[in-house]
């Protein structure tokens, strides 16, 4: 009884996410389509981690507002998604485009493990240097005695 009951509220969740205001639909199905395609690839700017599609905040029914006013105009996506980044910058899209502006944010990850790398070697490297060291003359007099006072 548990299990269905939830089961329920998990159904009625995904239908409340998926459902938006008939009222705010273009008319022309493969425009709709469009422009839910771009909803997709832009970021609401309140959540910042949900794209204007799945987000229920007003500025991203505003955001899906002037999309489907581009797509209706004809614009295409590259234009809808220029009018998007020249109006609130690129962070308004979930996948940037690799540039000059934004190389850090694409190459960061690897230049982190890069150096991770490079301490890692360098630590083996002083372990290494530490284990081959010459003996001082104590340590090479205490070898001597432990090594005489082993069994044969």
């Amino acid at each position: 009884m548990k299990a269905r009951a939830l089961l329920i509220a998990l159904a009625a969740a995904l239908c409340l996410g998926a459902a938006s205001d008939p009222a705010e639909r273009l008319p022309d199905p493969a425009q709709e389509a469009r422009a839910r395609a771009i909803f997709s690839g832009v970021r609401c700017l309140v959540c910042q981690n949900e794209s204007i599609d799945d987000s229920e905040a007003e500025l991203a029914q505003d955001l899906r507002r002037v999309v489907r006013e581009q797509v209706a105009a004809g614009r295409s996506d590259a234009e809808v998604k220029r009018f998007l980044t020249d109006r609130y910058g690129e962070f308004v899209l979930l996948r940037p485009a690799f540039g000059a502006g934004n190389l850090l944010l694409w190459l960061g990850p690897f230049l982190v493990a890069a150096l991770g790398f490079w301490l890692w070697r360098r630590r083996l490297r002083m372990v290494r240097i530490e284990a081959e060291r010459e003996l001082s003359a104590d340590e090479t007099e205490r070898l001597r005695r432990l090594s005489e006072d082993r069994p044969s």
